[in-house]
């Protein structure tokens, strides 16, 4: 999200668009209105001028009272909000060809169905300019399979925001092979102006987070499933630990930090002791720890670190973890024999 970045604004502003009035196109509208884009929200359903008035007024709403909830946690100046949303229009269906007029990106935010995909896609190719980007916000189509629905493939990607997408800076982008190089650049360079961070990766089902998250969900599912603990006590042991570790370190850099080995034996000692298939180490972890790729004790892993301070790298990640632990308020003074925090007046 653009608060995410304190608005700051990488690339020239843009005239962008969302086919969809829905969650994922107002929190869209949200963060780039936020970062200073001109951003058309066109509801992608025909309605009557009196159901439309209603449609427009709650999706204005629900952008301005998004940006007052988080102007009064602190993030902004509440003051700038109708500059904000003086950025953001609302138009009916039959209006789009004038709408979508000199809009340089488009974003797809329909309902995930095939049939309101294609209708999304042949409106795009119907009103949008000839250089205009499509991108499909789409959490479960892969890119290129909607390729085909448009007449301008190289101007197509998938462009996956994660809800709330307003305030999650990832954005994960999925081309194809037919995609133009240029666009993917372009988009990228928007989305990180509006605050966003892309990570690019192929047409794979679940993406990366999707994938990630789906099997770490599971597996607290299953504990409170087995016995094992709470409900509560797992959800403790993800915020104490597994959250506030991985928001430090990624999980390949996790697996480099104490060794692919440990996580390779590890996985064996699970997959023996539960039978289960899924704790299996991928083909990847074994053929590294086989070839001494441990990760910083040997200089390379998922990373290489041969050119690298591997000391510098470890206080730098420490020291990111201090200052989360104390922004928690988890980092606690040390205490004396007496009992008493370290420097309290006797």
């Amino acid at each position: 999200m653009a608060l995410a970045a304190g608005g700051k604004t990488g690339a020239q502003p843009a005239r962008l668009a969302c086919i969809g009035a829905g969650r994922m196109g107002r929190g869209i509208a949200h963060a780039a209105a936020y970062a200073g884009h001109e951003v058309v929200l066109l509801d992608a359903k025909p309605r009557d001028a009196g159901e439309f008035a209603a449609f427009k007024a709650d999706a204005l709403a629900e952008v301005e009272s998004g940006l007052a909830m988080l102007a009064g946690l602190g993030a902004f100046d509440a003051s700038t909000i109708s500059a904000i949303m003086a950025l953001i229009s609302v138009h009916p269906l039959e209006a789009a060809e004038a709408a979508l007029a000199g809009v340089e990106i488009v974003f797809e935010g329909v309902p995930e169905t095939r049939e309101a995909k294609a209708d999304a896609f042949a409106l795009f190719d119907r009103a949008a300019a000839p250089g205009a980007i499509l991108a499909s916000t789409t959490s479960t189509m892969l890119s290129t399979e909607l390729a085909a629905l448009t007449e301008r493939p190289e101007r197509f990607l998938n462009a996956h925001w994660l809800n709330p997408a307003f305030l999650v800076p990832l954005v994960e982008l999925s081309p194809t092979d037919q995609t133009d190089p240029a666009v993917l650049v372009r988009l990228k360079d928007v989305l990180v102006g509006i605050g966003k961070v892309p990570v690019t990766c192929r047409a794979a089902p679940g993406y990366i987070v999707p994938r990630i998250q789906m099997l770490a969900m599971n597996e607290a599912a299953r504990i409170v499933e087995e016995g094992v603990a709470s409900a509560e006590d797992v959800d403790k042991a993800v915020i104490y630990g597994f959250g506030l570790r991985f928001a430090v370190l990624g999980l390949l850099e996790f697996i480099d930090w104490g060794g692919g080995d440990i996580l390779a034996y590890a996985s064996r000692y699970m997959t023996e002791a539960t039978g289960e298939l899924r704790y299996a180490a991928p083909d990847i972890v074994e053929r590294n720890m086989a070839e001494g790729r441990i990760g910083l004790r040997t200089g390379q892993g998922f990373y290489d670190y041969r050119n690298r301070d591997a000391g510098a790298f470890r206080r730098e990640k420490l020291g990111a973890f201090v200052q989360m632990l104390q922004h928690q308020g988890l980092m606690k003074p040390p205490m004396t024999r007496a009992g008493k925090p370290s420097g309290d007046a006797e």
